[in-house]
């Protein structure tokens, strides 16, 4: 089996774990508060990740120089999973992930204001349409708009300055301290903020509790296998996979059809997602020097 071949099944792994993590999520929302879902999932996977920054170099692999960035990015996440979950208990699954899709898009276009970056034209014209596309689904001012839709927008464009920051700092940190901080920090905001909302979980919920959890670490250690077998440009657009996984564990759980507004919308942003993947590949290979 070749690498990328490797690399794009490792992606569509990772997509699934996600998918089914916030079909987890979901269904915990219907009893839970956003709050505590997050405390419990961020509680599971933290030690995970030390326990595999562990043998990927050394617990050292966690320190850092910047806490500073760490404390902001941790935030940001933070944003991004509690208006994701919120935003799940409002919408239907594969609405949800629709929306979400667009944080992609807010990072090409908030590249230029934020990082400096020139912009071609078709990745620029592409974030456009996607962010029609996201109006699309969202309809605001329809009578299918939902305030959830404005709520899963604010987690895209949280998680789009989390890629944005991790695009100005990564090269300069540990891959697994910014995995870590990134997962430390929603851990004790939603530490601080739960006995305020505290609900006494069933004991199924504790397996869902656990199982949002090794999901989550899950996602993330198959997406970070993908990119170590195969091009970002290449494994990336594979992502997109979730949205089959949305609609189908939207189905078969809740029995949840998406509207025609709602596939048209999705079209339309991965249509632009892929657009600008394939774009960032095409550029990539020209600039590779021959050989």
């Amino acid at each position: 089996m070749s690498p990328s071949l490797k690399g794009i099944l490792w992606m569509c792994a990772g997509v699934f774990c996600l998918s089914v993590g916030d079909a987890i999520a979901k269904w915990l929302g219907e009893v839970h508060s956003p709050v505590q879902i997050i405390f419990f999932r961020t509680l599971v996977s933290l030690p995970l990740i030390a326990l595999i920054a562990r043998f990927y170099g050394g617990l050292r692999k966690l320190t850092t120089r910047r806490p500073g960035v760490h404390l902001v990015r941790g935030l940001f996440a933070t944003g991004t999973m509690l208006c994701f979950v919120f935003g799940l208990t409002l919408l239907p699954l594969a609405e949800t992930t629709a929306i979400a899709f667009a944080a992609p898009l807010f990072v090409t276009l908030l590249s230029v204001p934020l990082l400096g970056e020139r912009v071609e034209r078709l990745p620029l014209v592409a974030a456009l349409v996607g962010f029609l596309g996201v109006l699309v689904v969202v309809r605001p001012g329809g009578a299918g708009f939902e305030v959830g839709g404005l709520v899963v927008v604010g987690a895209a464009l949280c998680y789009a300055m989390l890629m944005i920051t991790a695009r100005r700092y990564g090269v300069r940190e540990y891959l697994w301290a910014m995995v870590f901080y990134v997962t430390l920090v929603p851990l004790v905001v939603t530490g601080v903020l739960l006995p305020w909302v505290w609900q006494v979980p069933a004991p199924l919920h504790w397996l869902g509790f656990l199982g949002a959890g090794i999901f989550g670490i899950g996602a993330m250690a198959c997406i970070t296998l993908a990119f170590r077998h195969a091009p970002a440009a290449l494994a990336a657009p594979f992502d997109y996979t979730g949205m089959l996984w949305a609609v189908l564990l939207g189905w078969w759980i809740w029995g949840e059809i998406p509207d025609a507004w709602v596939f048209a919308g999705s079209a339309l942003i991965i249509g632009s997602g892929l657009a600008i993947a394939f774009h960032e590949r095409r550029t990539s290979l020209k600039r590779r020097p021959s050989s």
